[in-house]
């Protein structure tokens, strides 16, 4: 038998295990994860409020039921787990589908105040993601600043911005609910340093901004007249000029006095996190906390006149007050053990998703998905990217295939000190989560740290 170990279950995983069966009759796969649970940021990437996108689990679910596929969580490769030597050696081939498992960085002063977060660790923490951090995120936080003006911007405006009522039917953790609904934040202002025009959110994210029953949306015309194509959107690609469509639409609104307020601002670059803060900051009684964020200083941009979005600075600066600063300036992969690396891009450098090293390919390892091409597309640009790579690997099977394996992996894992979860595990914890979520008085409620997980996987054996 030709036996292929696929690292990720995400969308870029799900879907290279899925080639690999449609394109080979006898290939056996095992996708292994180093969380417990599967299908990678459909479960732990996607708003909890957007269930239809992650409804994607339901097909993600129906490959990792096939016979010829086997989900093996709790699995981590590299430094502190199964070695990656080791694991080429229990397999004929290692598919790498491990995204992008960092954020980019500010690069400006302050950027590690308490109070300062990259976007991705509020959103692990309310996915319920095990190694997110405990929270107070939003505890003694009048206002927020979201730096960034792509979907997950959106994403993490839309949730603050929410009420509780609304977020209490998904699956959401309640500890998150729990801080979320006693959360005193009522600005938030999200910020980029390009203008609407080059915004990377789509229509359909920005417009459920404007629907939210207990927050109103604040545009300033003028603020968005600094980008030359907003007057005549008419040359601009679909997508972007229903953005700004949207935006002149608001701009024109008037206020209704909701509770909450969400700024769009455009056109500004933060150059410093400042500690303290102004009238808004404080802990419990409105006083400042001593060390924590307190505002962030932007300069003013403008166009730059070359075209493709860039702006260049104008040496006017404006500081907006903030107790809780979110970062959304886009994912970044990290090296990963037994692999060549591209520090500069951020991914593994291949050849139609060969690994490849000092100009040769590495024989039986292979990428897919953000590792390979970066933190790009949607989540369906991981089909054709899988597939790429499953033609190659296919390709060279024949070579591969002469290696004799020393049988089934599963024992040799246990070996190097790893504890499988299998599919029943993984049934196991759903059905946890269900208990969980109608002991609340709710539906599925996610299992939020490591011991309960695992504690409910063990419980499926």
């Amino acid at each position: 038998m030709f036996r292929v170990a696929v690292v990720g279950s995400g969308p870029s995983g799900v879907y290279t295990a899925q080639s690999l069966l449609e394109q080979d009759s006898e290939v056996l796969v095992d996708v292994l994860d180093r969380l417990p649970c599967p299908y990678g940021l459909v479960r732990y990437g996607v708003a909890p409020d957007h269930e239809k996108i992650k409804s994607l689990q339901n097909s993600l679910r129906t490959v990792l039921q096939e016979p010829r596929v086997r989900f093996l969580g709790g699995v981590h490769v590299g430094a502190g787990g199964v070695p990656a030597e080791r694991l080429a050696e229990l397999y004929h081939a290692v598919v790498y589908c491990v995204g992008a498992a960092t954020d980019r960085r500010l690069g400006v002063p302050g950027e590690d105040l308490p109070g300062s977060w990259s976007a991705t660790r509020f959103v692990s923490w309310y996915s319920a993601h095990p190694d997110a951090p405990p929270g107070g995120f939003v505890a003694g936080a009048r206002a927020a600043v979201v730096i960034g003006a792509g979907n997950v911007a959106v994403d993490v405006t839309r949730i603050l911005a929410r009420g509780a009522d609304e977020l209490s039917g998904t699956d959401m953790p309640q500890a998150a609910l729990a801080a979320l609904a006693a959360s005193r934040v009522t600005d938030i202002h999200m910020v980029g340093r390009r203008g609407p025009s080059q915004a990377r959110f789509t229509t359909k994210e920005l417009r459920e901004l404007g629907s939210l029953p207990d927050a109103e949306v604040m545009v300033d015309p003028e603020e968005l007249a600094l980008d030359p194509q907003y007057a005549d959107p008419s040359g601009l690609p679909a997508a972007q000029r229903r953005n700004v469509e949207v935006l002149r639409e608001w701009a024109g609104r008037p206020r209704r006095g909701a509770p909450r307020h969400i700024h769009l601002r455009f056109f500004l670059r933060p150059v410093e996190l400042l500690a303290g803060g102004g009238p808004s900051s404080g802990g419990p009684g409105g006083e400042p906390e001593k060390g924590r964020v307190g505002a962030v200083r932007f300069e003013r941009t403008a166009p730059d006149g070359r075209g493709r979005g860039g702006v260049r600075g104008t040496g006017r600066f404006e500081e907006i007050d903030a107790e809780l600063v979110l970062r959304s300036v886009g994912y970044r992969g990290v090296p990963q053990e037994g692999l060549p690396f591209d520090a500069e891009h951020g991914t593994v450098p291949h050849l139609a998703g060969r690994v490849v090293h000092e100009g040769a390919a590495v024989p039986g390892r292979y990428v897919a998905g953000w590792i390979k091409r970066g933190p790009t597309g949607v989540i369906g640009s991981n089909r054709p990217c899988a597939k790429e790579t499953v033609t190659s690997l296919l390709a060279d099977a024949p070579a591969l295939a002469a290696r004799g394996l020393p049988g089934d992996p599963v024992g040799a894992l246990r070996a190097e000190g790893a504890e499988p979860v299998d599919w029943a595990g993984w049934l196991a914890i759903e059905r946890a989560e269900e208990r969980l979520g109608a002991s609340l008085g709710r539906g599925v409620v996610k299992l939020p740290d490591w011991e309960s997980l695992l504690a409910a996987a063990r419980s499926g054996r």
